[in-house]
């Protein structure tokens, strides 16, 4: 079951970098690489009306070529929900992103998601 609103900043908040990440039918993901706790007044993808060329449109368009490295629309979900990214060997790039939702349990050493490896966005 997907946790939302305060639940939700509760199981990220007990995860850690190092983590093993496991998928829903239990196929190792890879490691967690970095935590980054969700911001609902994050930075959307929809320009400012005022100045639509502006700086909201560049730091856009920086929030996505640093962390996270996907496409500007997925940066700013992710940034508003909070996500991890997570080193792997199941892509070609060797870093996916995991939304805090899709994040099923977090245990001592493991979190596993609700989610099958293949759903994961891979980092650009």
């Amino acid at each position: 079951m997907k946790q939302q609103g305060t639940e939700r900043h509760a199981v990220i908040s007990r995860v850690t970098t190092g983590m093993r990440v496991v998928d829903t039918v239990g196929v190792e993901v890879g490691t967690v690489d970095l935590v980054q706790r969700g911001d609902p007044n994050a930075v959307t993808v929809q320009a400012s009306t005022a100045d639509p060329g502006g700086s909201l449109h560049e730091l856009i368009e920086t929030a996505a070529v640093e962390e996270p490295d996907v496409p500007a629309d997925l940066a700013a979900r992710l940034l508003r929900r909070g996500y991890l990214k997570v080193s792997t060997e199941l892509t070609r790039t060797g870093a996916v992103y995991v939304l805090a939702d899709q994040i099923a349990t977090v245990t001592d050493d493991q979190v596993r998601l609700d989610v099958p490896a293949s759903d994961l966005p891979p980092e650009e």
